[in-house]
């Protein structure tokens, strides 16, 4: 089992991230590169909590999202085509005093099969260069998608 912390400071608010997060609409992928749009199911949504398979071709899971407290976002693994037991993602947000926020992910990786255990391995040495890219870059992408200014039909003469 593998285990990778992962540290970024956004612009974003807590509630922008977790909007951004738990948003399962078309173009996820333009906000979370490893989850493709064709893979994206969601199973059930309330408030408070989602069941989704998202990724794509090479690797998928079935997770329940549950930010019920929103300062503590918990994704767990129910099913995956390589991840089993205890993996899943936790991301917990710290709103700083200059106004942006502190995001602390853990991703914990257990291996269901020999293609699972094998990545698992090779994330538990280099799952910080892996997995860091891409997670930067939904962090910057949701500050971008926060920064679009809202349109409004008011145009004036």
């Amino acid at each position: 089992m593998s285990t990778i912390h992962l540290t970024e400071i956004t612009t974003s608010t807590p509630e922008q991230f977790v909007a951004g997060l738990t948003d399962f609409g078309p173009g996820r992928s333009k906000l979370f590169v490893n989850s493709s749009d064709d893979h994206l199911l969601v199973h059930a949504q309330g408030p408070g909590y989602a069941e989704v398979t998202e990724g794509n071709d090479s690797a998928w899971e079935r997770l329940r999202y549950d930010w019920s407290n929103p300062d503590h976002i918990v994704l767990k693994t129910i099913d995956s085509n390589l991840w089993g037991g205890a993996s899943g993602h936790t991301y917990t947000l710290r709103r700083r005093t200059d106004g942006t926020t502190t995001i602390d992910a853990s991703i914990v990786r257990q291996g269901k099969n020999f293609k699972g255990r094998m990545l698992g391995i090779v994330l538990g040495l280099f799952g910080k260069s892996v997995l860091g890219k891409p997670f930067h870059d939904s962090v910057k992408a949701i500050e971008a998608r926060n920064l679009q200014a809202p349109t409004t039909g008011n145009t004036k003469a």
